[in-house]
């Protein structure tokens, strides 16, 4: 395949999200195939398009690549967002799973039920401000760079903002005891591909809304 990307998603977040932010970070126009019953994700799986019968699936380069950090690693390789050498490249992974582990918990806040949201919600923001954020606050400080890693814009960064931007929908003063993370936040915010990304009407998805949940639900079992 050539020309622009072709992401294979149902119209939300999820685990596409990061993807579409990569892309966007990246400067890359994609195209989205919405799923929007199970017969679509049927049908992507008799073709032959889904390798391990799951989405998110991208079409890139003449591949369908799944699975997700497999996308984002090609995606970051290919658009020069992964370091300038390996000893990098080891840190934005190990910043970038750690996000991965928060966003988690993030995306499947809507899903919990009713009787577990306030103590879920109460794990987010422990681990948010007990674990992750610290972390990266401190890496700030420390590498004194306007970057998480090296000198220069990578995956790390990106996605590092995605989930904060996550964890302020899910509660607004969650950065409040982290400045360097609210500098950093700025920061990125303006870097022209994010800021474009970050206007309305852009590929953005919204944060999901507890009303959608049933509609995934028959998409996916």
């Amino acid at each position: 395949m050539s020309g622009k990307p072709k992401l294979y998603y149902f119209n939300g977040r999820g685990r596409m999200e990061s993807i579409r932010w990569l892309l966007a970070a990246a400067g890359v126009e994609f195209e989205e195939c919405f799923l929007e019953t199970k017969d679509d994700l049927t049908k992507l799986r008799k073709d032959g398009s889904l390798l391990f019968q799951q989405v998110p699936m991208v079409e890139i380069d003449g591949m369908k690549m799944v699975q997700s950090r497999a996308i984002g690693n090609y995606i970051a390789m290919k658009y020069n967002l992964y370091g300038k050498d390996l000893k990098e490249r080891a840190l934005i992974d190990m910043y970038v799973e750690a996000v991965i582990d928060l966003n988690k918990l993030l995306m499947t806040h809507p899903f919990q039920p009713a009787d577990k949201k306030e103590q879920h919600f109460a794990t987010i923001v422990d681990k948010a401000t007990n674990r992750y954020f610290p972390v990266y606050e401190k890496v700030l400080k420390d590498h004194g760079q306007d970057f998480l890693v090296g000198n220069q814009f990578s995956r790390a960064d990106v996605q590092l903002l995605e989930t904060l931007l996550m964890a302020e929908e899910c509660k607004p003063d969650i950065l409040a005891k982290f400045p360097l993370l609210q500098s950093f936040k700025a920061r990125i915010s303006n870097i022209p591909t994010v800021k474009k990304f970050l206007q309305p009407g852009s590929q953005r998805k919204p944060p999901l809304q507890e009303k959608d949940v049933p509609k995934l639900m028959k998409i996916f079992h």
